[in-house]
């Protein structure tokens, strides 16, 4: 008898470590494809697209040569204090101005990109259309930031 109940409760462990398991990979599963829509998401129209490989910052720049929208790039670090203290008010600007592309590289991330462009400090933004420089603000400096952006979002529209 001792042993049947023995047998019992080990069964019971068991089907309850599986149980666990199997919630953890459901769990795992869940959150991978929610991050995958949160990044989906992130490329709605009104919001600063993190671009975080070589392959998604060609096709914005391709996207950006078929539709001729305005591409503002903020190339930025994790590490700089002002690229901080100026991404939320990026992050605003965005939102007002739906019809203009606004995507933010991490220069650590992708190194070969920030070369590319011949980026040197951060915060640097650069203004693209049809895969061309048109404008750069390099630095923190709000003010500029807007004025450039309205320039070249109204010649746009």
């Amino acid at each position: 008898m001792r042993e049947s109940f023995l047998r019992y409760i080990n069964k019971s462990i068991e089907g309850f470590r599986f149980g666990i398991r199997a919630n953890f990979k459901e769990k795992k599963i869940f959150e991978s494809e929610r991050r995958r829509k949160k990044k989906k998401m992130a490329a709605v129209e009104g919001q600063v697209i993190g671009v975080h490989s070589v392959e998604a910052w060609k096709e914005h720049i391709e996207k950006g040569k078929e539709s001729k929208k305005l591409i503002v790039v903020d190339f930025t670090a994790s590490w700089c204090g002002p690229c901080r203290f100026i991404a939320p008010i990026l992050a605003e600007i965005a939102k007002t101005l739906p019809h203009v592309t606004f995507l933010k590289v991490d220069v650590d991330e992708l190194k070969t990109v920030a070369e590319e462009w011949g980026v040197e400090a951060m915060p640097t933004f650069l203004f693209l259309k049809e895969g061309k420089v048109v404008d750069k603000v390099v630095g923190a400096q709000k003010e500029q930031l807007q004025l450039t952006i309205s320039k070249h979002a109204t010649a746009d529209a």
